[in-house]
């Protein structure tokens, strides 16, 4: 892991319209990525998984607190930069795997094409054959089944180890042979020193990170590192967020907090 982060979000808030008015996607959310590090944002539909990812992946700027990409905020940057950045240093991988491939170019012609754009040079079939594709070099995304696309998607998406590789599921919807080749794909990208940050529902990815990020409404629930205990955040008012096991002990929702010897206590009300 590199010591500097790549990115650094403090307090990001993201904003979308709805009928009913504007609605708030990210609520405060403070996070920090790491080059050499899995990072998977987990937590339930609506929680703000994709938000997040689309921030940190520079395909939108917050609504409110600050993001920084090595250091500079992303706010400053014009939009040729930004462009600039996400074709040279960032994978990504949509949810669904169509919408991260060119549709006329076949499995061959996808990393050939990537490798192009980020003036890389790369070995389009043995990337292939890292995801079992290798037979698959002349096929188009149309003739490919859903789990090709995404493994071709993935494997597009890590062509020369870019210094940020972003996915939404991307493991979602393969068997277990094919998800533990993505995964292993992954982990190769980020032992190469990118950045790696997934969304997911799937155990088996959530396993293979090196951090697991949970968002529960919008906000920050709590950190975990591998071997290292739960952490939670307190944001900028002074909220603490309990993990989910935690939850039933207070079904009321109210807690007394008592501070004895430096010490935080909590406590269902009598």
């Amino acid at each position: 892991m590199t010591t500097e982060p790549l990115l650094a979000g403090r307090e990001l808030l993201q904003l979308y319209a709805a009928p009913t008015g504007p609605t708030q996607a990210l609520r405060g959310v403070d996070v920090t990525v790491f080059g050499g590090r899995i990072s998977a944002i987990t937590g339930p539909s609506g929680s703000g998984k994709s938000t997040l990812l689309a921030l940190l992946a520079l395909r939108e700027r917050p609504a409110g607190g600050e993001l920084r990409h090595r250091g500079t905020l992303v706010s400053g940057l014009s939009r040729r930069r930004l462009q600039r950045l996400r074709r040279q240093e960032i994978g990504w991988v949509a949810q669904r795997p169509t919408h991260s491939l060119f549709p006329q170019l076949d499995a061959r012609g996808q990393i050939e094409q990537i490798a192009r754009l980020r003036r890389v040079r790369c070995d389009a079939l043995a990337l292939l054959d890292e995801v079992e594709l290798g037979a698959r070099a002349g096929a188009l995304p149309a003739v490919l089944s859903g789990g090709e696309q995404q493994r071709l998607a993935v494997a597009a998406a890590a062509v020369g180890a870019p210094a940020l590789l972003v996915a939404d599921e991307p493991t979602a919807e393969l068997d277990d042979d094919s998800a533990a080749l993505v995964l292993r794909l992954l982990r190769a990208r980020a032992d190469q020193g990118s950045a790696v940050v997934l969304a997911t529902h799937d155990a088996r990815a959530t396993a293979a990170a090196d951090t697991v990020l949970r968002l529960r409404h919008g906000v920050l629930s709590g950190v975990v590192d591998a071997g290292q205990d739960h952490t939670t955040t307190i944001d900028g008012q002074g909220r603490l967020q309990l993990p989910e096991e935690a939850l039933p002990l207070f079904p009321d929702g109210r807690v007394v907090v008592t501070v004895v010897d430096g010490h935080v206590e909590l406590h269902r009300p009598e």
